[in-house]
């Protein structure tokens, strides 16, 4: 009976990471640059050493586009040339060159450039200190 619990136990284990490594989030077109990471120190008390600020810059190629997805944290997004089509909520909303927008991390949205120019977007992001991946995951049920 033991052999029987361990043999099904290593069964759901496997099961769970299959299952985990083919949940990823579509993604063509996209080149992300790593610009700026600092750990937080100042006068938020509560925020010092917790957590860090990061700066991408990620470019998108003509038809690029990020499958639906949510962030590790929130961000604010400002579109540096180009023209992005952002979808949350069955609705899309056009950015272009010169906006900003905030992001709450939480809420499933995809990105897209359908566009024949390249797209460029800066991301400014409130991450855990010791998260150290894309900040782009599977969305979460």
């Amino acid at each position: 009976m033991t052999r029987f619990w361990l043999l099904t136990g290593l069964f759901l284990v496997a099961a769970a990471n299959q299952s985990m490594a083919q949940q990823s989030v579509e993604a063509r077109g996209i080149t992300p640059s790593l610009k700026l990471e600092e750990v937080i120190y100042g006068h938020l008390n509560e925020l010092n050493g917790k957590y860090k600020m990061r700066a991408t810059e990620v470019t998108f190629a003509s038809g690029a586009y990020l499958g639906i997805h949510h962030h590790i944290g929130p961000g604010i997004r400002y579109v540096l040339k180009g023209e992005l089509a952002f979808t949350e909520g069955g609705q899309t909303t056009i950015y272009r060159a010169g906006d900003y927008f905030f992001e709450t991390g939480n809420l499933a949205h995809t990105a897209e450039n359908k566009t024949t120019e390249p797209l460029t977007v800066l991301f400014f992001e409130i991450l855990p200190k010791d998260w150290n991946s894309p900040t782009i995951i599977v969305p979460r049920s």
